[in-house]
C-alpha cells in the first residue's frame, strides 16, 4: 500500500500532477464568480468579502503551482 501511496506522492510533484492541480483549482474560480455575483445582487456585503478572499487564495495557489511547474521546468533544463 505505501508505494501506491508513495507514486501518488510523486505524481503530485510531476509536471502533468501539477497541470492537473493547476486545472482543478481553476473549476474553483466559476464557484466563487458565482458567489461574487449572488453577493452583489443580494447587496450581502459579508458574502462578497467572502468571493473575494476565496479568490485570493485560488490566485495564490495557482502562483504556487506554476511556480513549482517552473522549477521543474529549470530542472530539466540543467539535466539535459
Amino acid at each position: 500500500m505505501s508505494g501506491k501511496l508513495e507514486k501518488a506522492k510523486g505524481f503530485r510533484k510531476s509536471k502533468p500532477g501539477l497541470y492537473l492541480s493547476i486545472g482543478t483549482s481553476l473549476f474553483g474560480v466559476v464557484s466563487v464568480i458565482k458567489q461574487g455575483k449572488k453577493a452583489r445582487y443580494e447587496n450581502d456585503t459579508l458574502q462578497l468579502l467572502d468571493a473575494a478572499v476565496s479568490a485570493a487564495a485560488i490566485a495564490t495557489g495557482v502562483a504556487l503551482l506554476f511556480r513549482e511547474l517552473k522549477r521543474l521546468g529549470d530542472d530539466d533544463v540543467l539535466l539535459g
